[in-house]
């Protein structure tokens, strides 16, 4: 790694390559204010380097490109995202601007109670840009995962996410979770401007009612013909996925939540693993709420998702099987072979 600047080197192509901004978390000893908590434990946060190390855990071969700064922070995220089996050779090292950090409370994200603080201002990973970041490294992917939380961070980033996202020959499938961060946002331009990065992408995540204020996922579809593939994730209702004009919804799974963090990012890892393996559009649906559930049940933003042989068993369930389907604490287990099909005699129990 540099401190700064494209490489030279010819980069190894990869399943899937993920940029964006990771940042030190600091996740609450108990529930309460921030104001009220007395200790938190560090983790890593950040929703592309999410995606990549579920996608290395689930076996593909992935890249995370970002900058942190040159400090034990950055550090950190470096060494835990590289113990995931992610590659992090293309990561620049910023020595005059620090990791982001950001500290949560223990709470929902969907309720009034939950907090957030985002120490992320001037970050390195701000000044991500096309001249500060290794282009051929970040596109020798089969894949190029983005979000529109990057391109909140600075005109720099924004330029780089117009770049990456304008189409030209040669260039990887693009995916990009739109993820709409209004507090990231100054004015009221993020969802024109999203809307603007999703229309250049070949596969697009969003939530129903995330930025757009439409109304159903077909309403989301009219305003954004352009990519091949559209998934409109509708909460613990499931998902509807658009190849061209046809159309998929699946619902989602019973789950007995944990923590209600970092379900996105799964299902978009769950749903990139079975693109990559060639899968059917309803299967994909299923392996993104698969793992979604692995991390709905675990605390924290990263879960260990299930063994891929126990995912197929599962996606590959009659409706009325998928239907009836709850997932608890400990159904990823791999290591217990009596667990791993414990999901499969409960469905199928009267």
């Amino acid at each position: 790694m540099t401190a700064d600047g494209p490489r030279s080197t010819a980069p190894d192509v990869v399943d899937v390559v993920a940029l964006g901004e990771s940042m030190v978390t600091f996740l609450p000893s108990r529930p309460g204010r921030l104001a009220d908590v007395p200790s938190f434990d560090r983790g890593i946060g950040g929703a592309e380097s999410n995606v990549a190390c579920t996608l290395a855990a689930a076996g593909h071969s992935v890249r995370w490109v970002g900058r942190v700064g040159a400090d034990g922070f950055g550090d950190h995220l470096v060494e835990a995202i590289g113990a995931y089996g992610v590659d992090t050779s293309a990561v620049r090292r910023d020595p005059d601007r620090p990791t982001g950090v950001y500290f949560r409370t223990a709470q929902d994200r969907s309720t009034d109670a939950h907090e957030v603080a985002y120490y992320r201002a001037g970050s390195a990973a701000s000044a991500m840009s096309p001249a500060t970041l290794d282009l051929d490294a970040v596109r020798a992917g089969r894949v190029l995962h983005l979000s529109g939380i990057t391109a909140a961070l600075s005109a720099g980033c924004r330029e780089l996410m117009r770049e990456l996202t304008t189409r030209r020959p040669g260039r990887p499938l693009v995916s990009f979770d739109v993820n709409h961060r209004p507090a990231l946002w100054r004015g009221a331009d993020g969802p024109r401007a999203l809307l603007d990065l999703a229309r250049g992408a070949d596969l697009v995540f969003v939530g129903e009612d995330e930025a757009w204020d439409l109304d159903g996922p077909e309403a989301v579809r009219a305003a954004l013909p352009e990519p091949e593939v559209l998934v409109v994730k509708q909460g613990g209702t499931g998902a509807t996925a658009f190849h061209g004009t046809h159309a998929v919804t699946v619902p989602a799974l019973g789950v007995d939540v944990v923590a209600a963090v970092g379900a996105g990012d799964a299902f978009a890892a769950g749903f990139l693993s079975a693109t990559l393996r060639g899968l059917p559009l309803r299967a994909r649906l299923r392996h993104g709420h698969l793992m979604a559930a692995a991390a709905l049940t675990a605390p924290g933003d990263l879960a260990t998702p299930p063994a891929r042989d126990h995912a197929d068993r599962l996606a590959a369930l009659d409706d009325t099987a998928w239907g009836r389907l709850r997932l608890g604490p400990g159904w990823t287990t791999q290591d217990d072979p009596a667990h791993a099909d414990r999901a499969e005699e409960e469905v199928r129990t009267p």
